[in-house]
C-alpha cells in the first residue's frame, strides 16, 4: 500500500518510514520546508522509494493539498511534540497540534470517495489522561490534560472524532505513552540524562542536575511504537482509540540509575528546581490490552535494551 506520513523527518517519522519501506510499502513523506534532504537519514535505495511532499502544518492550503496525494493510509505525526517547547510557545502548540490537524482531516474528509478512502492514524499522546489513580490507564478513562502539549492533543482528538462522524473518514486515534531511542533529541528525558551522564563519566563523584525524579512513566522503545502503528493501519477499527503502552511503570530516577549503570558511571542525580515541571503527572502508565487483542502487538524490547541502544548511538 501507499502510506502518507506527515512529519516524516521527525524522530518517530524516520523510524516509521524505514519500517514501511522494509515491509515493501510505498511512502509519501510530508516534511516541512526546512527539512533536511532524505539522503541525510535514508540509504540511496530508500531515498529512491520515497516521494517527497513539502508543507507547513500552519498553512491551511499547503496542508490541505496533502489530501491530493494518492495514499491508501495516512499517519499524522507532524506536531510540536516537545512538552517544553509547547510550554514556551502554547500558541504554536495549538496552531500546529490542533488547527493543523483540523486542516489536514477536513481536506481528507472532503476528498474522500468510494475509490479514495484512506485509513487515517491520528497520533495523540498518553499525556491526555493527566493526573489520576496510580494504575495503568485504559481508553475509557476520562482525560484531564494539564499541559499545553496534552491539551492541544486532546483538542485534536475531538476534532478527529468530529471529522469521522461527519464525513466517514476512517480515523483511528492512538495514544502512545513515553518512548525513546537513538535519534531522539535532548528535549526529552532519557537522551538528556544520557548526554549529562556522558559528560560526568570521567568523574567518580560527579553531580548531575535533573528535574523531578519521582514521576513514574511507561517508557517504550520507538521501534515498538512504530510496530503498533503499522499493526493498527492493518487491523485497527475506525472511530476507536488505542493506547500504545507496556503496562509497566518506571520512575524517572530509575531511568537515570539504569543509564548510569549501563555506562558504569558513579554520578549522582541532584534535583534542580529549574529543570522541574509544574505540570508533571505523578504516575502515567498505560494499559494496551485493547491494542493487543485487536492486533496481537507486544513490545519486543526491554527497557535496558532500549537504553543501551540510546547510549550506543549517543557514544558513536
Amino acid at each position: 500500500m501507499t502510506v502518507l506520513v506527515t512529519g516524516a523527518d521527525g524522530f518517530v517519522g524516520r523510524y516509521l518510514v524505514r519500517r514501511l519501506l522494509a515491509d515493501g510499502h510505498r511512502v509519501v513523506a510530508a516534511v516541512g520546508p526546512d527539512a533536511p534532504p532524505f539522503a541525510a537519514w535514508l540509504s540511496p535505495s530508500e531515498t529512491g522509494a520515497v516521494t517527497r511532499r513539502t508543507f507547513d502544518l500552519r498553512d491551511r492550503e499547503a496542508t490541505a493539498a496533502l489530501a491530493t496525494a494518492e495514499a491508501d493510509a495516512v499517519v499524522h505525526l507532524a506536531a510540536l511534540a516537545s512538552g517544553g517547547k509547547a510550554r514556551a510557545d502554547p500558541e504554536g502548540a495549538w496552531l500546529l497540534n490542533t488547527l493543523g490537524t483540523v486542516y489536514l482531516l477536513e481536506a481528507l474528509g472532503r476528498a474522500r470517495t468510494e475509490e479514495r478512502d484512506p485509513t487515517v492514524l491520528v497520533v495523540s499522546t498518553g499525556e491526555v489522561y493527566g493526573p489520576g489513580a496510580p494504575r495503568p490507564r485504559v481508553e475509557t478513562d476520562p482525560i484531564n490534560p494539564v499541559s499545553s502539549y496534552a491539551a492541544s492533543k486532546a483538542a485534536a482528538e475531538l476534532a478527529a472524532r468530529d471529522t469521522w462522524r461527519r464525513t466517514g473518514l476512517r480515523v483511528i486515534l492512538v495514544r502512545p505513552f513515553a518512548h525513546t531511542g537513538p535519534g531522539q533529541t535532548e528535549d526529552y528525558m532519557a537522551p538528556a540524562f544520557a548526554a549529562r551522564l556522558r559528560e560526568a563519566q570521567p568523574s567518580t563523584a560527579a553531580a548531575v542536575p535533573t528535574g523531578n525524579l519521582a514521576p513514574v512513566r511507561d517508557l517504550l522503545d520507538v521501534r515498538d511504537v512504530v510496530d503498533a502503528y503499522v499493526a493498527l493501519l492493518q487491523r485497527g477499527t475506525p472511530g476507536d482509540t488505542y493506547n500504545v503502552a507496556s503496562g509497566t511503570g518506571v520512575s524517572v530516577g530509575e531511568v537515570f540509575r539504569r543509564l548510569a549503570g549501563l555506562l558504569g558511571c558513579a554520578a549522582e542525580p541532584v534535583p534542580d528546581p529549574g529543570l522541574a515541571r509544574a505540570s508533571d503527572v505523578p504516575h502515567l502508565v498505560g494499559d494496551a490490552t485493547k491494542l493487543r487483542a485487536v492486533t496481537g502487538w507486544a513490545p519486543r524490547f526491554t527497557l535496558d535494551q532500549t537504553l543501551s541502544a540510546l547510549l550506543h548511538a549517543e557514544t558513536h
